[in-house]
């Protein structure tokens, strides 16, 4: 059963709603100094909120990608998976994926530490 709101996941909604308002600036204050994040779309791993404001801005010039998380699951280790609904289009509008998929986050002193994309099981 999904957990109740709480701050952790409040963050991650707050994250979420942002990126896909394109608003970078709110986006990259709720993660820490040294955030990894992975380029899910080229490959690899940036660090730092610099290297995704980077790695985002390539991104959004050659697709359009909107994450709607469903349900937020608390796992043993304190990690939080969320569940999300992933539609990516090309420029034009053409649909290339709608599909569901995880993103693993590790929450450090109130901010995102660490993001990793997982199957859903």
């Amino acid at each position: 059963m999904p957990d109740q709101p709480t701050p952790e996941i409040e963050l991650l909604r707050t994250a979420y709603a942002a990126f896909n308002a394109r608003d970078l600036d709110a986006a990259l204050a709720l993660m820490t100094p040294d955030v990894h994040w992975p380029r899910a779309f080229k490959g690899g791993i940036v660090r730092g909120p610099e290297a995704v404001r980077a790695y985002w801005t390539e991104q959004w010039s050659e697709i359009d990608s909107h994450v709607e998380p469903v349900a937020f699951h608390r796992e043993n280790d304190g990690q939080i998976l969320v569940e999300v609904h992933q539609v990516v289009r090309d420029l034009a509008g053409a649909v290339l994926a709608d599909e569901y998929v995880g993103h693993r986050f590790t929450i450090e002193h109130g901010l995102i530490q660490t993001m990793e994309v997982c199957p859903l099981s």
